[in-house]
């Protein structure tokens, strides 16, 4: 017999979401181990805050909502809010009351400078990073270094000769959208800029593929489990992949005390700047060897080492973090402007998949 449908009339009732929420949802591991960084960050948090006034939204519930836009792939904060309102999982880990609902997504902006900054955003991967190394989820000694790139959010039609000079007119009446023909004009970094976003630069994969504006994305990963030790955006014109890789070691030995023994990297990393870097820091270059190519400092007495051959192997899994990054965290193409916003939003997507990655080691653990 066909069912018809009822009309669902309006009801009162009483829900508990702890009872809704699966007992093995791994979201219920990244609120315990997320809260835990919080907890960490509270004292800092109450400095940036008057003592008297009306209370703000926590920061707690602000940086807890930018793991759940990049877990969840969501594409901007006003759909978040939006979906919020009526989103039982994501209000229980937020640790909202139900008839609390959402808040305005100005509030994003509103705080940017205080709790969203890219100084918080940093501290907050450096605390998940922290408490992955506490639980002996990360290794101290041997990482995988390599780089890709992240589309800006502009046109190539705002990359416009510097000053507006010689900017071809456009060849329709389109004010928001015109059709400009750049064909037979030279275009590079030098003599233009993007009037949408600056800090972005023309670059191009490779021969024959298409030139866009993009950032450069450098990731230092852990060998052990591979977690994102580091993240970080640059100018991949002004700085390349080798030398960023050299200053996260630094930077990571600075942060964390640790004293990296190995560094494991592609045939880009087979140069001498690279690995002399690496000798003089103590660091052995388990770099990929290009034929016929000769670097002083890396030679057999490296590569014929059990060690290296493990890192060769271990060394790609840095393309999972990429790939999960850019598909669901949603940095293929950076929803900001500039640098610093872009490397502030790289900070919470990388701390979102070290949570994930950690929750789903917790619970391999507790399963097995």
């Amino acid at each position: 017999m066909r069912g018809e449908p009822k009309q669902q009339p309006e009801f009162c009732t009483l829900i508990n979401p702890e009872a809704r929420i699966p007992k093995d949802h791994p979201l219920r591991v990244i609120k315990r181990q997320a809260e835990e960084v919080l907890r960490r960050l509270s004292p800092q948090f109450a400095t940036l805050y008057a003592a008297n006034g009306r209370p703000s939204i926590p920061p707690e519930q602000l940086l807890k909502a930018r793991l759940l836009m990049a877990l969840y792939s969501v594409r901007s904060e006003r759909l978040f809010c939006e979906q919020l309102a009526y989103n039982l999982l994501w209000l229980w880990f937020l640790d909202r009351e139900l008839d609390e609902g959402s808040w305005d997504h100005s509030s994003f902006s509103q705080n940017q400078e205080r709790v969203l900054s890219t100084e918080g955003a940093q501290l907050f991967f450096y605390e998940v990073f922290q408490l992955s190394r506490e639980h002996g989820w990360a290794s101290d000694q041997h990482f995988s270094a390599d780089g890709t790139l992240i589309e800006s959010w502009a046109s190539l039609k705002s990359f416009a000769c510097k000053g507006h000079a010689d900017q071809p007119p456009p060849r329709d009446d389109d004010p928001g959208n015109p059709t400009i023909d750049f064909k037979g004009q030279r275009r590079t970094n030098d003599t233009h800029q993007s009037t949408t976003d600056p800090d972005a630069v023309l670059y191009r994969k490779g021969r024959g593929k298409e030139a866009k504006l993009y950032f450069g994305g450098q990731v230092l990963m852990d060998n052990r489990h591979g977690l994102c030790a580091q993240i970080t955006i640059h100018n991949p014109i002004a700085r390349s992949e080798d030398r960023v890789a050299l200053q996260q070691t630094d930077q990571h030995r600075v942060v964390f005390g640790v004293h990296p023994i190995s560094v494991g990297a592609d045939k880009l990393y087979h140069q001498r700047a690279f690995v002399q870097g690496c000798r003089e820091r103590g660091i052995r270059p388990h770099v990929a060897t290009k034929d016929h190519v000769a670097v002083p400092g890396l030679d057999g007495r490296t590569t014929r080492a059990s060690g290296y051959q493990t890192s060769q192997r271990v060394r790609k899994r840095i393309e999972e973090i990429f790939g999960w990054m850019k598909t669901v965290g949603g940095l293929r193409r950076s929803r900001y402007r500039g640098l610093e916003r872009t490397q502030a939003w790289a900070y919470f997507v990388a701390s979102a998949y070290n949570l994930l990655r950690m929750a789903k080691l917790t619970l391999a653990v507790s399963s097995g």
